[in-house]
């Protein structure tokens, strides 16, 4: 899968729209970034909220990663260096809605990402992939390259509905495509600790995922939502903020699993 053995590869996964799953890519990008971490982002998600939340702009990459999955770039040309330090992120770009069509009829359709990143030479600690808010082909690319599964769960109602499919198809992947492929963690976020019902969503989290969900819950914050629009991850945005606090505990979390000194 991988040139590195140290190489983590992270599918940041739900079908579910707005749960935060480009918010905590970015953020927990840049939190371990400032770690001492060398991450790469790769945004699979046509809306391309990554990649503008990053501050890159998609009409101006040459490569993307709709040129990687369908075979038509180099992964080392696709390669974009953010405004974090040691953080880097391969751009999304609208053309990537048409590849769920054009890979239909592609051999080994659902091992062309990973056939991307097998290739790539630059060194990364970690690589996050920031999946689509769907279980089409791309997510399923997204899973056989990766060899974790990160699970943002936003604490308000329905936040369990349709996580039954994802765990059927992550459950599907691991027996056809890619056994190594296990579930890192559940990570609650736009928690509003004001309110019963958050308490009771995380409480049903954790009885359904245990100890793979994290500890740290991410805060329902206006700074979080703002700093996409800056361009800026909320470390360098408003690195004194409850919601920067949170990514870089989440970030330190993530590390001591994976055994990095914290």
């Amino acid at each position: 899968m991988s040139k590195s053995s140290n190489r983590f590869i992270v599918a940041v996964a739900n079908q579910k729209g707005g749960v935060g799953k480009s918010t905590t890519t970015i953020n927990m990008g840049a939190a371990l970034a400032g770690m001492g971490e060398r991450v790469l982002i790769i945004d699979a998600d046509p809306q391309a909220n990554a990649t503008s939340g990053l501050g890159v702009n998609r009409q101006s990459v040459a490569v993307t990663t709709y040129d990687l999955i369908l075979g038509q770039g180099d992964v080392e040309d696709g390669i974009e260096p953010t405004s974090v330090k040691d953080l880097f992120i391969i751009a999304s770009s609208i053309d990537l809605a048409a590849a769920e069509i054009e890979l239909v009829a592609r051999m080994s359709r659902e091992h062309l990402l990973a056939k991307a990143l097998s290739a790539m030479e630059t060194p990364f600690d970690a690589i996050f992939i920031d999946c689509p808010p769907s279980l089409g082909l791309i997510t399923v690319n997204a899973l056989t390259a990766a060899q974790e599964v990160l699970i943002p769960i936003q604490t308000e109602y329905y936040a369990l509905e349709g996580l039954t499919q994802l765990l059927r198809s992550i459950e599907a992947i691991q027996s056809h495509l890619n056994p190594q492929l296990h579930i890192e963690g559940a990570v609650l976020t736009m928690y509003d600790g004001r309110t019963t019902l958050a308490a009771e969503v995380s409480s049903q989290v954790r009885d359904h995922f245990g100890e793979t969900t994290y500890d740290t819950v991410i805060p329902r914050t206006v700074r979080l939502a703002e700093a996409p629009s800056f361009g800026e991850p909320i470390e360098s945005f408003d690195r004194n903020s409850k919601g920067a606090v949170a990514y870089r505990a989440l970030a330190k979390e993530w590390r001591k699993r994976h055994g990095r000194s914290t």
